[in-house]
Parts: C-alpha cells; sequence; structure tokens
C-alpha cells in the first residue's frame, strides 16, 4: 500500500501535468507565471453549501465583500436593488450597497442595514452605489465603492423599461466613478467623500468610467488600486494600476497603459480582487470572454512581484462556473462574478462570488445571491 505522502505527491504530479497538457492546448501564447500548477487556487476550493452567503426573495443581490467586526461577527456589504426593476440595466441606476451579519463566514447572512443609500443626484454617488469592496486600515473600516448619478427620478415598477440605449442608462454608465467611505465599525456610521478618488482621463484608454475597485492594503500602510475602465466606444474592460501612501488618496497611476496579457484584442475582464502574500501580488477576476481561462465569465488567476507588471499563473483558472455542492451535487451556474476573498491573518479562507440560476444571461435569471465557497489550507 502507498504512504500518505507518496500519494498525495503523485496526484499533485498529476495535476501538475494536467494543467501543462491544458495550457499548451488551450491558450497558447498567454504570458505565464511559474507558480506550480498543483498549487493552483482552483485546487483549493471545497464544496459550498446552498444556504451559505446572503439571498433574498424580494430584491436582486450582488457583490460581496466580508469582513470580521471587533466582538467576531461576520459582516457581508453587498449591492441590492428591488426586484420591481429588471436586473439589468437597472443595476447602473437602482443598486444601493446595504450590510448583512452572520455568525459564521459561510453565513447564512441576515439584513442589517443600508450603507450607501440615495443621497441625491447632485452627488457623484447620489443615484447608485455598488462594487463594494471592504477592508480594515488601522482602526478604520474602509469601503471602497463605485458610485454614480443621473438626470430624473429613479426607475420603479411603473416608470418605463430601460435597455442597452437609453438615455438615463448611457447617462448612469457614464458617470460611474470610484470612492470611499470610513467607519470605526462595520455597523457605522459611515462617512462618504463628496468627491470620487479616482477620475475618467479624456482621450486614454481609461476615458469613459472608473469601477470595480480592487484595493490592497501595503505593509507601508499605502493602498494598491486596481480599477476597471474603458474607452469612449466601450469596446474592451481592462483594469489600470494606482497608488495612495493613504487610502484617502491621492491617487496616482502607476502606469499609463492598462494592464495587458497578450496582443489579444478579444481579451475582456473586470471584477478584479487582490491580495498581498509571500512578497507577492495575487488577483482573481471574472474572465468575460474565455479568452484566458478556456470558460467565458470563469475566474482568472494572475500575480505580479511589484504590483504594477502581472503575468498570469500556470494555471490560470481559478475558478468554473460549475459549483459543486456540500450535499453532493453540482450545478453550472448562469453567473459566477465578483470573487472576492475572505482573508484570515493575511490568507485567503473563502471565496466569496455573486451567482444567478438561469442558463446564462442576466435577462433569463430569475434569483442572484452571493455565495461562500471555503478554501482547503494552502500547503
Amino acid at each position: 500500500m502507498k504512504s500518505l505522502a507518496s500519494t498525495r505527491t503523485s496526484r499533485r504530479q498529476l495535476r501538475a501535468l494536467l494543467g501543462a497538457v491544458w495550457l499548451v492546448a488551450g491558450v497558447a501564447g498567454l504570458a505565464v507565471g511559474n507558480a506550480d500548477a498543483a498549487d493552483a487556487f482552483i485546487d483549493r476550493l471545497q464544496p459550498a453549501n446552498k444556504d451559505s452567503g446572503y439571498q433574498r426573495d424580494d430584491a436582486w443581490v450582488w457583490c460581496g465583500s466580508i469582513i470580521q467586526g471587533p466582538a467576531g461577527r461576520w459582516h457581508m456589504f453587498a449591492s441590492t436593488w428591488t426586484k420591481d426593476v429588471a436586473f439589468t440595466p437597472n443595476w447602473l441606476t437602482n443598486s444601493r450597497v446595504v450590510r448583512a451579519v452572520a455568525d459564521h463566514p459561510e453565513g447564512p447572512y441576515t439584513y442589517a442595514g443600508e450603507v450607501l443609500p440615495p443621497r441625491g443626484g447632485d452627488y457623484w454617488d447620489g443615484k447608485m452605489t455598488h462594487n463594494p469592496s471592504v477592508m480594515k486600515v488601522g482602526d478604520t473600516y474602509v469601503l471602497f465603492y463605485t458610485g454614480s448619478t443621473y438626470d430624473g427620478p429613479t426607475p420603479n415598477a411603473t416608470t418605463p423599461p430601460l435597455n442597452r440605449e437609453s438615455p438615463m442608462r448611457l447617462q448612469a454608465r457614464a458617470n460611474q466613478r470610484i470612492g470611499i467611505a470610513t467607519a470605526p465599525h462595520p455597523a457605522g456610521p459611515w462617512l462618504r467623500r463628496d468627491r470620487p478618488i479616482i477620475a475618467p482621463r479624456p482621450g486614454q484608454w481609461d476615458a469613459l468610467l472608473t469601477t470595480n475597485p480592487a484595493p490592497c492594503l501595503r505593509p507601508d500602510g499605502s493602498i494598491l488600486l486596481l480599477y476597471k475602465s474603458t474607452t469612449d466606444d466601450r469596446s474592451r474592460l481592462q483594469y489600470g494600476v494606482a497608488l495612495a501612501t493613504q487610502f484617502d488618496g491621492p491617487y496616482e497611476r502607476l502606469r499609463e497603459d492598462p494592464i495587458q496579457w497578450n496582443e489579444d484584442p478579444k481579451i475582456s475582464y473586470e471584477d478584479a480582487f487582490v491580495w498581498r502574500k509571500d512578497d507577492k501580488y495575487h488577483v482573481i477576476f471574472n474572465d468575460m470572454t474565455g479568452r484566458i481561462t478556456g470558460e467565458d465569465h470563469a475566474g482568472g488567476y494572475a500575480e505580479s512581484a511589484n504590483g504594477i507588471d502581472w503575468v498570469l499563473g500556470q494555471n490560470p483558472k481559478a475558478y468554473s462556473r460549475t459549483v459543486r455542492w456540500s450535499d453532493g451535487t453540482s450545478t453550472i451556474q448562469g453567473s459566477l462574478e465578483r470573487p472576492q476573498l475572505i482573508l484570515q491573518n493575511g490568507h485567503p479562507t473563502h471565496l466569496v462570488c455573486a451567482t444567478a440560476d438561469g442558463p446564462g444571461g442576466f435577462s433569463r435569471a430569475s434569483h442572484t445571491w452571493n455565495i461562500v465557497i471555503p478554501l482547503a489550507p494552502e500547503d
């Protein structure tokens, strides 16, 4: 009989061989790092409980970011809006950030209140808040988020439905900016800023908007920030890199161009989450076109020595839309996006994703929620 150690070694070697074959066959030409495929992020995913995370029957739920509070309870910051309007494009006009609480990181989470409600169209974030990403800096809880504003009343069940070319939808999209709110406790009170922390640049690759913040606290207290943007023609979603010596800013760009994995013009990605471990930066993100992972809207993985120059992991697939459940079943989710991590003592212990039922596409989903997937301990 083989020893446990030799069996584990054999499995690791097999996974490494399969990862190498997959890379050659599926993503030839992509720049990749030197991470051992056997240690790939995807190998750590464990079955999730179907009741995990945050779910509501009366509202669309998206964008979950979780942190542990001083009393040991877990706090999820999420985006929600009522189901009397469609998921899309009304997330752009109706979303607001709320807080939910649980006794365990997996949940289930219970609604605790609004965090960033509407505050008037004259504010940059007065009509919509979305994309929360929470961290603690010293004694302060810092919530990065996307906000927007637009002309006219907030859509509801009695107003004409929006479509992709509706003027209100286009205005709300173009007005998206990244900002922060701060509080002494996850329960608040939350202080919002009257200006965003990073703005688009006319005529550049990031001319249209700034959104989907991915902050990372560095050992010296500075904040590395990845932000999503696109050109005026909205042809491709990519990430830029900025840095601030403190969370309030100012944020200065560290590179003029976006992060690009190669010259493939069809690569489009969003929903980044960045963390630092072993003197290296790591990022997971949503591979929208499947050009990196081989699966549309699966999770990608990359790493960087300095936070500026990034390469894909040797196995760049961080997760699949196929989710394994703790009851022994598995499903292909219609969506599995907005990946975030729960970090405990600097180590990722859970993957948090926004997900949807249905065959794919938000217009065909009837239910969306945030799930929490446990991760096996790191080797």
